[in-house]
């Protein structure tokens, strides 16, 4: 089987880079609990986002390599050539755009939430910062999916 990074890799990843995240929000809001916004709130936000993703990758991973499957069967191809012809699948410039979108929308996430630990007075706004930043995350590995679903459909039609 084609080896990427949308399967465990990249969920333990996300979960440990969304951990760290957390940590350093949490360093920044814990202060803020008499503000109308709680430390509670900010879990809440990246709770919901990992399980988005982690829904995501359960959901999609199985069927993707399904149709993978298919068309190894499909193309007669051998273990060999299937790991050569069909890396184009998983691999591609536009996945790797993706990749590095959701990775520099995580570091933007952790950079906010560590120069929120810096002391200054927490500011609520950045909880809808967060919501929008996770939101826009989990629409980036959406789309991805739906690239890749594309590609593999349009193999699986030749």
């Amino acid at each position: 089987m084609v080896r990427r990074k949308t399967g465990a890799d990249v969920r333990m990843r996300v979960g440990l880079r969304l951990s760290g995240f957390l940590g350093a929000w949490l360093l920044f809001v814990a202060p803020a609990a008499a503000q109308a916004c709680a430390k509670a709130d900010f879990e809440v936000v990246v709770d919901e986002a990992a399980a988005a993703l982690s829904r995501l990758n359960q959901q999609n991973t199985p069927v993707f390599q399904g149709k993978l499957r298919q068309l190894k069967e499909k193309r007669g191809w051998s273990h060999d050539q299937f790991m050569s012809e069909a890396a184009p699948l998983v691999r591609d410039d536009t996945i790797a755009g993706f990749d590095q979108k959701s990775e520099e929308m995580l570091a933007t996430i952790t950079r906010g939430g560590q120069s929120g630990a810096s002391g200054a007075a927490p500011d609520c706004a950045l909880l809808a910062a967060l919501k929008q930043q996770m939101s826009a995350l989990v629409e980036t590995q959406k789309a991805k999916w739906a690239y890749m679903f594309d590609r593999i459909e349009q193999e699986l039609k030749k």
